[in-house]
């Protein structure tokens, strides 16, 4: 891996460094959409890539399972020829939530994710009588933020309860806006003295199982020398990189792209380079957008 003193190389397009990986991890949101509309230079790397290379997995802390992300992926007119396989932090989160059944779980979340609990067997209940939190986001991610639950979220810390977050996200693009994420909400609840249990990027399950896939889709195991990580989050793409010892091409346009942009708008290598130090993290590559 990367030293962290030493800046990550700056690339035109994936296809410079193409030849060195069996395997893409990819992320999804800030990467190829942004919620809004797909990126049509991140799709055709992608497309290449798994034309040419091998497998694209698109590793995503999306709180559903895999099969409910596709529709979204159909709209925002993401190629099927863009990825060989999808891994979602709602897949690695329901082993958890199922050692937890019948609960009563608090479900903390917006009714679109209804399927992370879908075969589960689980009950619900609020805040005062719930066995455990099963945490996706904010009911309301539009208006609402992490400061509108902290009195709910106190009465789970004093009862003692465990939140189970399936999203690890703080915050992701939609548009040109950022938007609160069930780790926003797992913060407050640390904050708050609360214990949380998180499946997704960064975290090793996810990998497990994104991993798991790929080798399934080269049918032999994965040298992990070969495999690239893309991301554009630092505290869940870049760190669960390096947590795995992985390489990371960090993409810097997605989230962080305020603080790693120049006077100019465009990307400021410096920038990125120290925004990944103060973290205490390092990335291999460094590209603005995929192409």
């Amino acid at each position: 891996m990367t030293a962290l003193a030493q800046a990550p190389i700056l690339l035109d397009a994936l296809s410079e460094v193409a030849d060195r990986y069996d395997v893409l991890l990819c992320d999804v949101w800030g990467v190829i959409h942004n919620g809004r509309e797909s990126f049509p230079s991140a799709l055709g790397a992608l497309q290449q890539f798994a034309a040419t290379r091998g497998p694209v997995v698109l590793i995503s802390n999306a709180p559903r399972p895999a099969a409910d992300v596709l529709p979204q992926l159909r709209s925002l007119g993401v190629p099927e020829g863009a990825w060989s396989a999808i891994v979602t932090s709602g897949d690695a989160t329901r082993a958890l939530l199922s050692a937890r059944a019948p609960g009563p779980a608090w479900a903390l979340g917006p009714d679109r994710d209804a399927p992370l609990y879908a075969g589960l067997d689980l009950s619900f209940a609020g805040p005062e009588t719930a066995a455990f939190i099963a945490c996706t986001g904010p009911v309301d991610d539009e208006t609402e933020t992490p400061d509108d639950y902290r009195e709910r979220l106190s009465i789970c810390a004093r009862r003692g309860l465990t939140m189970i977050c399936a999203n690890p996200d703080r915050v992701v693009q939609r548009g040109e806006r950022l938007i609160y994420c069930g780790g926003a909400l797992a913060d407050v609840y640390t904050a708050l003295g609360g214990e949380v249990i998180m499946a997704g990027k960064p975290y090793s399950p996810i990998y497990d199982l994104a991993l798991a896939k790929a080798s399934d889709l080269l049918g032999a195991p994965v040298d992990r020398r070969r495999v690239l990580c893309v991301g554009d989050g630092l505290p869940t793409d870049v760190r669960g990189a390096l947590d795995q010892q992985l390489d990371c091409l960090f993409i810097a346009a997605g989230i962080h792209r305020r603080e790693v942009s120049g006077a100019d708008g465009g990307l400021n290598p410096d920038l990125a380079a120290r925004r990944l130090a103060e973290d205490g993290l390092c990335a291999r590559f460094l590209m603005g957008e995929l192409r």
